[in-house]
């Protein structure tokens, strides 16, 4: 008897022709076409993008902003808001000028490159009023920016010219450093605007 009419040797054809049956009714879809590999991954167009930001309790001015894609943060950024660790209400959702953006969820406005407020100049994207946490005390006038010139350049006077560390504190907005804005901007002009910001 020759090894391959052995019973064992029948099995084992049997065997690997019904693997080879399951494993083309896997990757075939119905109708027998081949299923397409990212058959589970939705379209780039419906893929939302959102910010995020992070406060740093430790240290208020080093906190950090992201844009996400899907649930995946996909860029970065140094942040602050408030006044800061030194100042009594720095880390005070409800004190007005001087706390930090509250905790919550805020509508993203369109991002602008010549805003033109009083106080902000340049790049700058509005947000949504917030009632902090007391339930009482509204939070307005609220942006993401830096301090620039209208063009976004570097200015003479002490909130039109970034210095450093201390340029991170805010009456409440969220501030980036200038050459960190125009990166975000960048990054935001690749995907379908975010609508919607987090605070956490």
């Amino acid at each position: 008897m020759s090894v391959s009419s052995s019973p064992r040797a029948r099995l084992l054809s049997i065997g690997l022709g019904a693997l080879a049956l399951v494993t083309t009714a896997v990757a075939t879809a119905p109708g027998g076409r081949a299923a397409p590999a990212d058959q589970a991954r939705p379209p780039a167009s419906e893929v939302v993008t959102t910010l995020k930001f992070v406060r740093n309790s430790a240290d208020p001015q080093d906190s950090r902003l992201y844009v996400v894609r899907g649930g995946t943060p996909v860029a970065e950024f140094r942040a602050g808001s408030g006044l800061g660790k030194k100042h009594p209400n720095g880390r005070e959702e409800c004190a007005r000028g001087e706390g930090w953006l509250p905790r919550g969820t805020y509508k993203v406005g369109t991002a602008q490159t010549r805003y033109n407020g009083s106080l902000v100049k340049g790049y700058a994207i509005p947000l949504s009023d917030k009632k902090s946490s007391d339930n009482r005390t509204w939070r307005t006038q609220l942006l993401i920016h830096s301090e620039m010139t209208r063009d976004g350049g570097r200015g003479s006077t002490e909130n039109r010219r970034w210095d450093g560390v201390d340029d991170y504190k805010s009456a409440g907005c969220i501030k980036l450093e200038p050459n960190d804005i125009k990166k975000l901007f960048r990054n935001l002009s690749r995907f379908p605007a975010p609508t919607r910001l987090t605070v956490v």
